[in-house]
């Protein structure tokens, strides 16, 4: 904004500036804005954009949606969310890779309609299955059925490629023995992306919880 270090210091001094971090500043009793928070980050951290549960809720998909539930953002680069942004708005940070490098970048990722300026959040497609990544690490099993279950109307175009692009055999698995079970519309696709990990075999872990899921292939 045409705001040299040295001006920026003499706001700081002059008590018209507060500095949150390097290259960050906010006015005097100014209110935190989630949205543009958002999207300040968004336009620093590679890959960054609202992911699993909190963008299925976003878009309307939800279950039991506690009042104040932290956000689940997702990125490309390692490391952590600044301070200055958990103090205001609880969340939790992923850099795990779920897709591989074949996939388009930002394959998945929009705005929200109400927001075509705002950060970008994964559509429903992409949004469950960085839900089901998390189960079994901090997403119950019993929540993410009841949330899966919600989901409907996904678009075969969108989901098939995610599929065909996931790293995760958990994940794909899931997807697929879920929707068949819930007898969800689109379970053919799932069904059919799964197979390239029928070599795979049977998948068995051991839950946080202590409880084993076991996916067929």
């Amino acid at each position: 904004m045409g705001i040299s270090s040295a001006l920026a210091s003499h706001y700081l001094r002059a008590g018209w500036l507060v500095r949150l971090g390097r290259g960050v500043f906010v006015f005097p009793n100014d209110d935190f804005q989630r949205d543009k928070s958002l999207k300040f980050l968004a336009a620093r951290i590679p890959g960054f954009h609202v992911a699993g549960k909190t963008a299925l809720a976003w878009r309307g998909v939800r279950h039991n949606l506690p009042p104040h539930e932290h956000l689940c953002l997702w990125g490309d680069a390692a490391g952590k969310l600044p301070e200055w942004f958990t103090s205001h708005f609880p969340a939790r940070y992923t850099a795990r890779r779920l897709f591989g490098r074949k996939l388009p970048p930002g394959f998945g990722l929009q705005s929200l309609p109400e927001m075509p300026e705002g950060a970008p959040v994964s559509v429903p497609e992409r949004a469950l299955l960085e839900m089901l990544s998390d189960v079994g690490v901090r997403q119950g099993i019993e929540e993410a059925r009841n949330i899966m279950e919600g989901v409907r109307s996904l678009r075969t175009e969108v989901l098939a490629p995610l599929l065909k692009n996931c790293l995760r055999v958990k994940v794909v698995r899931l997807c697929m023995q879920w929707s068949e079970e819930m007898n969800l519309d689109w379970a053919g696709a799932a069904r059919h992306a799964a197979t390239r990990t029928s070599g795979h075999g049977r998948w068995t872990a051991r839950l946080k919880d202590g409880t084993t899921l076991t996916l067929k292939p």
